[in-house]
């Protein structure tokens, strides 16, 4: 990238690239095989070790000061548990989404005792369904090791968190922002 920028009219903006490069460390892995959300973040594991971890999916585009991310991390150091993002869905988009149940935990907090990837509308267990954040621990890797393939072949995160909910506490986060 900094190649194709230099000695073009958008160099300034090198200085705010190299800024960001000199700040973070990059390390990537690649998903061979299209096996699901679940299988795509165990090929992390490597890179993650015993960290907590954020999963951030580009599909789903959330805006705010301060950001849903942010949000998110603050409440994983308050709590010390894995935070997923959830926004308020109209019941016919369940079919669209993973959708969580369980008790008020605080404003905007649910401690999840259930969820459920795509149920029909009838079978939702709430009108909360899942968006692309999540900050997990990395006990998700244990259970989704332990899945075994879904619908498609794929190892679905969903039923990893399910899993991760028998051992620990789990929250659903009604971000603010839109």
């Amino acid at each position: 990238l900094e190649d194709q920028i230099a000695g073009s009219d958008k160099e300034s903006y090198l200085k705010e690239i190299r800024l960001i490069m000199n700040q973070a460390v990059f390390s990537y892995t690649r998903q061979i095989e299209m096996k699901g959300l679940g299988h795509a973040i165990l090929t992390g594991e490597t890179l993650i070790g015993d960290q907590p971890f954020a999963v951030v999916l580009a599909d789903d585009l959330l805006d705010h000061q301060p950001g849903v991310l942010k949000q998110m991390v603050d409440l994983y150091e308050r709590h010390h548990s894995s935070i997923i993002a959830v926004e308020t869905i109209a019941p016919e988009q369940s079919r669209s989404y993973g959708v969580i149940a369980g008790t008020p935990a605080g404003e905007r907090l649910t401690q999840m005792s259930q969820i459920v990837e795509k149920p029909d509308p009838a079978h939702a267990p709430s009108n909360q369904g899942v968006v692309g954040r999540y900050v997990l621990t990395p006990r998700i890797f244990d259970h989704i090791n332990a899945l075994q393939p879904g619908a498609g072949g794929e190892y679905q995160l969903t039923d990893a968190i399910q899993s991760l909910l028998q051992q620990e506490a789990v929250y659903a986060y009604a971000y603010q922002g839109k």
